[in-house]
């Protein structure tokens, strides 16, 4: 029963932290251009270097 004691108020402050950051991740626009992301990975835009 001690262990109930423990797990269930770090499951709520886990909880609470990850709903902060999904809140965090929406008022910072993150999820604004799906559709451009979509197009850049498909575009030849970047060098072909290879790496060192």
């Amino acid at each position: 029963m001690n262990v109930l004691a423990v797990l269930i108020p770090v499951s709520l402050i886990l909880g609470g932290v990850g709903l902060a950051a999904f809140v965090w991740s929406m008022r910072a626009s993150q999820y604004e251009d799906l559709e451009g992301a979509r197009h850049r990975v498909l575009s030849d835009d970047h060098d072909d270097r290879p790496l060192q």
